[in-house]
């Protein structure tokens, strides 16, 4: 039985990488898919690629760093297909460089985006979804938010660090009325994230590591599809994956 058939899942960050992946393959399983992403024409694109294999999506011009464009996310999704069965928090950010190079705009572009983007996903779709008692919020957080790399990737470990400790927060106060959490912790998966560092050593150092280890981005969108897909009363709590051979 196709489980994931008929959800109505929200992703944000679906204009490249691990959410335009994830928003694939569920769409390929059945779900109406409503992408969220500042690149409109991007979403638009893959929203009439979906619909050309069969598939329901809308592209809504989302910024997660502003409440209002969550709230009015979840509320198109509620308006074109009646409810949210899941949001998928993907959207992030990650300019890394040491903190001695006193990049502030990027720790406070990160704190924006990776940590209230993630809160205002929730603040918008959680009201529903405990009125319903019913839904499914994915948050995703990284290797780095299980542990902190020397050098560069301090402060988007902590934004990372932040996602568990929300996502663990929420489950323990939501299951009980049976709202799901899972919060994935990739590895070096390929997207756009390694393009994001303004500082040329920092750059160079992620684009070399993701250029040895990086696997695909349908590998994130896997194991999302497996933690939507298990019945009402299993909750898949975390799921690390890395390349096979990534030690960090």
């Amino acid at each position: 039985m196709n489980s994931i058939a008929e959800k109505v899942v929200v992703i944000t960050g679906a204009s490249s990488g691990l959410g335009e992946a994830t928003a694939r393959l569920l769409a390929a399983r059945g779900a109406k898919v409503v992408l969220g992403a500042r690149r409109l024409d991007r979403l638009e694109k893959l929203a009439s690629e979906i619909a050309s294999s069969g598939g329901d999506a809308l592209a809504v011009a989302t910024d997660v760093a502003s409440r209002d464009d969550m709230e009015n996310l979840i509320q198109s999704a509620v308006q074109k297909f009646g409810k949210v069965d899941v949001l998928v928090n993907n959207a992030g950010i990650m300019p890394m460089a040491a903190m001695s190079k006193l990049k502030v705009e990027e720790w406070d572009l990160m704190i924006d985006v990776n940590i209230k983007g993630v809160l205002y996903g929730i603040a918008a779709v959680l009201p529903g979804m405990l009125n319903s008692k019913h839904g499914h919020i994915i948050n995703l957080s990284s290797v780095a938010g299980l542990r902190v790399s020397a050098g560069v990737g301090t402060v988007y470990s902590a934004t990372k660090f932040a996602v568990k400790a929300i996502s663990e927060g929420l489950r323990a106060e939501v299951g009980g009325y049976g709202i799901r959490v899972t919060t994935l912790y990739p590895g070096a998966v390929a997207s756009e994230l390694v393009n994001g560092s303004s500082d040329a050593e920092a750059s160079s150092a992620m684009k070399s590591f993701y250029e040895n280890y990086e696997i695909s981005a349908d590998s994130v969108a896997r194991a999302i599809a497996f933690a939507i897909e298990q019945p009402e009363d299993v909750a898949i709590n975390e799921i690390t994956l890395r390349p096979t051979s990534q030690e960090f």
